[in-house]
C-alpha cells in the first residue's frame, strides 16, 4: 500500500519540493513532482536549476523523450503517462488520480488558509480510502 506523508505549514512549496526531490534523488529514488498548473510547473522547473550552486538535479518535463531515463520528472497533469512510480511529490491542491501507483506520496501543504483547507480535505479523502497518512509540520523539530 502507498505510504502517504503530509508536510504542512510549508512556507515555500516549490523550494521545499526541490529539497525533497534532492534528498530522494541522493537516496537513488526516482521522483515525480506534480504542480498545480503550467505557471507553477514553470516556476518549479526554474527552481530546480537554481536550488544550489553545487547540486545538479537531473530533471525533465513528463512529455520529454528523456523522461524514462531521467530520475526527476515534472508535470502538471496527474493523468500524464509517467515513466516511474517510486515517489510522488504533490504540490497541487487535488488528490492525484494515480497516487496509488506510487510507493510513496508526499503531500505538500502551505500555511495559507485556503491551501490548508484543501489539504485537510485531501487528508480526509485518503483516510476514507483506508490509507493512514502521516503528518509532519514543517519548522517543528
Amino acid at each position: 500500500m502507498t505510504r502517504i506523508d503530509f508536510h504542512t505549514n510549508v512556507p515555500d512549496k516549490i523550494s521545499y519540493a526541490c529539497r525533497l526531490a534532492r534528498k530522494a534523488y541522493m537516496a537513488r529514488n526516482r521522483v515525480v513532482l506534480l504542480a498545480e498548473d503550467a505557471e507553477q510547473l514553470a516556476a518549479l522547473n526554474a527552481a530546480m536549476w537554481t536550488l544550489s550552486e553545487t547540486d545538479y538535479l537531473p530533471h525533465v518535463l513528463a512529455d520529454d523523450a528523456l523522461a524514462p531515463e531521467t530520475p526527476i520528472v515534472l508535470t502538471d497533469s496527474d493523468g500524464a503517462a509517467l515513466p516511474h512510480h517510486d515517489i510522488l511529490v504533490n504540490l497541487s491542491r487535488r488528490q492525484p488520480a494515480n497516487f496509488a501507483e506510487f510507493q510513496r506520496v508526499f503531500e505538500i501543504v502551505s500555511a495559507a488558509p485556503e491551501d490548508a483547507a484543501v489539504g485537510r480535505q485531501r487528508y480526509l479523502q485518503y483516510k476514507q480510502q483506508a490509507y493512514q497518512p502521516s503528518h509532519f509540520v514543517a519548522g517543528k523539530a
